[in-house]
Parts: C-alpha cells; structure tokens; sequence
C-alpha cells in the first residue's frame, strides 16, 4: 500500500510538469488572443503587481526625496561656503582698492608740495583718551622724520610731530585742546585773508579761525588753507571749508568756524612734509608774540 502510495504522488508529479511544460509552449506561440487560463493567470499576476508596486514605488519615491533634500542640502552648504569666500575677497578687494585709491591721492598730493620732500607713513596707534588729540606714526628719526615736521592726508592738513623715536614718530592733531596751537591760515577769495587756526569748537566740531582783518570781506564757502607763513606748514595745504563768520569779543577782528577738509576721524595713511629749507621754530603750532597773520612780521623772523 505504501508503494503504490508513492508511485502515485511520482506519477502526479510527472502529469504535472508536463502540464506545466505544455502551458509554457503554449504560452509563448505568437498568437492574437490569449486563453482564459492565461488571462486568469495575467490578471491574477497583475493585480499582485499593482497592489505590491504601489507601496514600493511610495516608499522609494519617498527614499528618493529624503536623497534628493540631502544633496540639496550639501549643495547649499557649499554653496553658502563659496559665497563667504567671495564676501571676504570681495571686502578684500574694496579694501585694497580703497588704499590703492588713498596712496594714488598721496602720491598725486606729494608731487604738487614745493621745498618740501613727502615721507609717507601709516598710523599705528591711537590713544581712545587722546582720540582728537594725537596718532603715532611708523616712521621716526631714522626714516627723517624731525619734529615740528607738518602732517597731512591727501584731502588736507592735520598737524604736526612733536615726539620723534627712532622708528617712531607722535603727531599733535588740529583738534587738540592745546590753547598754543596755532596755525597760519589764509582764506582764499578775490582778495586774500590771512588769520590763524587757534583750538577748535566741540559741539560745532569745527576748527576756530581767528584774527581775520575785519575790512575783509569773508563769507561761507569760502576755502581754506595754510598761509605757509609760519615756516612749518607748507603753503596752501587745505585746512576746511568757512561755514559762518562772526566777529571776536571785542569786535576788532572777525573770526569763523571752519569744517575740516581732512577726516579725523579716520586716519590711515598720511604725509610728512620734510622741508628742504630751514625750519623755523616758534611760529606754526604754537603761541608767539609774533603776528603769523602779517607777512612782513614772519619775514622778518625768518630773516634772523
């Protein structure tokens, strides 16, 4: 019993496979239309298909989407990396270009200064409690540089050495509220006028022109600049630009506040002016009995 068991599941097997055989040629003749098993069997397959497709193809296109954000992402990143790089080349650039244009304008200022021969420098160091007052350069005694020597940027002037260093040089600004520091000044118009730069106006923050003859005629706008009277300043270096007149105390001589033309506020790259004649003490910067606004007067110091 047994043995006929088994050859009868060996013979169902046989039958099966050659059914199965059968069903596969018979599948792949070419012909129109299929048979009902196999559209039975095509649909059953399809239907499976589409029920298991739809979820993968969810699942994938959601794998796809989180790849895709990622490399996004990435992509941002460097992206945000490369545009840091060109703000800081960029900001670079405008700096270099900025000191490029600051030096050409020195360079331009330079050759036009008379009896004088430039000594550039650079400021390295500013006192916060003496902000208004006083810069260091990085050039002393070894570069030329002497006291009393006159200070400037290429849009005017700003003062002059008083402490000379070996390598290092302190300059007393026209903002400083030294009482004694004067400066000839000259204002320029049809007919010159002469006066001197004593202190400057901290609510204005404006330089003072004083001891301007008072038959002048002096007005707003009007430019100007060193008289080169004193010895120590040279000769038309602007000083600022007259905002409004006024008369002293004492009504004898008229007085005017006056806008820098330099910036105080930001001083990078300046010029000292090194005489090539000699260097009269006494005069441009501080006080004196002598009347820095009377030609004849400084001519006559000079001569001694």
């Amino acid at each position: 019993m047994p043995h006929f068991f088994f050859n009868k599941k060996v013979i169902l097997l046989l039958v099966g496979m050659v059914f199965l055989v059968a069903l596969i040629s018979f599948s792949l003749r070419d012909r129109t239309n299929a048979t009902l098993p196999e559209q039975i069997i095509k649909d059953t397959v399809g239907v499976a298909q589409s029920i298991v497709a739809k979820p993968a193809n969810y699942i994938t296109g959601i794998f796809n989407k989180i790849d895709s954000l990622l490399n996004t992402y990435e992509e941002n990143k460097r992206l945000k990396a490369r545009l840091e790089d060109f703000a800081v080349v960029q900001a670079e650039a405008a700096d270099l270009k900025l000191d490029n244009k600051k030096l050409q304008e020195l360079i331009d200022k330079s050759e036009s200064l008379k009896d004088y021969n430039p000594i550039h420098a650079t400021v390295i160091a500013r006192n916060p409690d003496q902000w208004e007052e006083k810069i260091i350069l990085n050039k002393g005694s070894s570069h030329g540089v002497e006291k009393n020597m006159a200070v400037m940027t290429a849009k005017g002037l700003v003062g002059k050495i008083i402490l000379v260093t070996p390598f290092t040089s302190e300059v007393e600004l026209l903002y400083t509220n030294n009482p004694n520091y004067r400066v000839s000044a000259m204002v320029l118009g049809d007919k010159e006028a002469y006066g001197l730069i004593e202190g400057f106006d901290k609510e204005r923050n404006e330089l003072i022109l004083k001891r301007i003859d008072s038959s002048l005629t002096v007005k707003k706008g009007q430019q100007v600049v060193s008289s080169g009277l004193g010895g120590i300043f040279p000769k038309g270096v602007p000083i600022g630009e007259i905002t409004e007149v006024s008369t002293d105390d004492f009504g004898l001589t008229k007085m005017a506040y006056v806008k820098p033309s330099a910036d105080f506020s930001i001083l990078d790259h300046v010029v000292i002016a090194k005489r090539t004649s000699t260097v009269i003490d006494g005069l441009d910067g501080n006080a004196t009995n002598k009347d820095l606004t009377n030609p004849s007067e400084v001519n006559e110091e000079e001569e001694k």
